[in-house]
C-alpha cells in the first residue's frame, strides 16, 4: 500500500498540472452557473444574447493550458496497454467517441452553442430547449460525463495523467450536482421524477426506461 502511494504521490510539476484544471473546472463551473447568468442580467442584460457562445469560447481556450502541461509532461509511467488490454481498452475509447458524435443528433446544436440566442437575441438566462430524454438519457442522466470517465481512464497513465483523470472525475461529480439543480429548476417535477427512476452517470441495469416510459415522462412534462 505504501508503494503505491508513494508511485502515485504528485511531484511539483504534476502538483501544477493539478492546480491549474482545479483553477479551469472552478471557472467553467461559475460562469456556467445561473448567479453568474443572473449578475450579467442585471448589470449587463443587452450582453446575454452572446453569453452561451461567450462561454463555450472561454471553456475552449482555457482548455489549452491544461491539456498542453498534462500532455507535455514526461514523467514515469504508471500503466501502458499491450496486447489484448490496448485493444480492449482503445475499443471502449473509440466507442465512447463513436457514441458521443451519435448523441450530437439529439441534441439542439444552435441552443448547445449559443447560435440560436444570438440570431434570436435571447435574454432569458433559463435554457430554451424542452425537456426531452435522448436514448442514452434514458441509462444515465449524465451521459456525456459517462463517455468522457471512459476516455480518461483508457487511456496509458503517467502521473499527470492519473491526477488529471482524478481531477475530471470529481468535476463529473459534483458539476453534474449543480447541473442538476438547475435543471430542476427549469423543469421542476419532470426532472425530478426523471431523477429518481434513472442513475446519474454509472449505468445500472436495473434502473433505466424504455422508449415508452421516456416518452410517457416528456409528455408529462409537456402537460405541466
Amino acid at each position: 500500500m505504501t508503494e503505491l502511494i508513494n508511485r502515485v504521490a504528485p511531484d511539483g510539476p504534476v502538483m501544477v498540472i493539478t492546480a491549474v484544471w482545479l483553477v479551469y473546472f472552478g471557472l467553467h463551473s461559475l460562469l456556467a452557473s445561473l448567479m453568474a447568468k443572473r449578475w450579467v442580467s442585471r448589470h449587463y442584460p443587452g450582453l446575454l444574447p452572446g453569453y452561451r457562445l461567450f462561454f463555450n469560447l472561454v471553456a475552449v481556450l482555457l482548455l489549452i493550458p491544461p491539456l498542453y502541461l498534462t500532455y507535455g509532461y514526461q514523467g514515469p509511467w504508471l500503466r501502458q496497454w499491450s496486447g489484448a488490454g490496448w485493444w480492449l481498452a482503445n475499443g471502449l475509447a473509440m466507442l465512447a467517441l463513436c457514441l458521443f458524435f451519435w448523441s450530437l443528433n439529439f441534441y439542439d446544436s444552435g441552443e448547445f452553442i449559443g447560435t440560436r440566442q444570438w440570431r434570436q437575441q435571447e435574454r432569458k438566462i433559463e435554457d430554451q430547449e424542452a425537456f426531452h430524454i435522448s436514448p442514452l438519457h434514458r441509462f444515465v442522466r449524465h451521459p456525456w460525463y459517462a463517455l468522457g470517465l471512459v476516455l480518461v481512464w483508457t487511456r496509458d497513465m503517467n502521473l499527470a495523467m492519473f491526477w488529471t483523470s482524478l481531477v475530471i472525475t470529481l468535476y463529473f461529480l459534483l458539476g453534474s450536482r449543480l447541473e442538476e439543480n438547475k435543471l430542476l429548476e427549469y423543469h421542476g417535477a419532470a426532472y425530478r421524477n426523471y431523477r429518481t427512476r434513472v442513475p446519474g452517470i454509472i449505468p445500472r441495469p436495473w434502473r433505466r426506461l424504455n422508449r415508452r416510459e421516456a416518452q410517457e415522462l416528456e409528455n408529462d412534462a409537456r402537460r405541466t
